[in-house]
């Protein structure tokens, strides 16, 4: 048994999930970087690639609504109304964990998912990075198919 332990949580910092991809005609449109429409921001969430936490899944939300689940080396993007409050949040080990941003219309922002470790499993977190950091990371990684979470809607309600 106790080598069982260490196995086990060895496995989980290591090993590699995956998720489904957007299509590569899709991934590479995004990857141009295009200004966002009229009046409105873009959210670019990224997972590095790093091994740590790779046999992880973890979902992102943003403004409480399922944007998708990350792993290794993927990305997501979501357009949303600029010269606003948005929330970005991410699955962790015992609660979502959340990180507001205050947009202005025809900018991107670049917020890097980060695992962490836990009590019983890897949890997850969020930093925002700058525009080159954030531009190199959507260049090297692939884009992830969009909505599915393991709940749809979170609540963004902090009691």
């Amino acid at each position: 048994m106790k080598i069982l332990l260490p196995a086990i949580l060895a496995f989980t910092f290591v090993g590699c999930a995956s998720v489904p991809q957007a299509t590569p005609q899709l991934s590479q449109q995004i990857k141009k970087l295009d200004a966002p429409v009229d009046g409105n921001a873009a959210i670019y969430v990224y997972r590095s690639n790093s091994v740590v936490g790779g046999a992880l899944k973890k979902d992102v939300w943003i403004d409480g609504e399922c944007l998708g689940e990350t792993a290794r080396g993927t990305f997501f993007v979501k357009e949303v109304t600029g010269n606003q409050k948005h929330t970005v949040s991410t699955e962790s080990e015992f609660s979502p964990n959340h990180l507001t941003l205050n947009t202005e219309a025809g900018k991107q922002y670049f917020i890097q998912q980060y695992i962490k470790s836990g009590v019983i499993t890897g949890g997850a977190n969020l930093k925002q990075v700058d525009l080159e950091k954030g531009k190199k990371a959507i260049a090297e990684y692939k884009l992830a198919q969009a909505g599915k979470c393991s709940k749809p809607t979170i609540n963004l309600d902090k009691k």
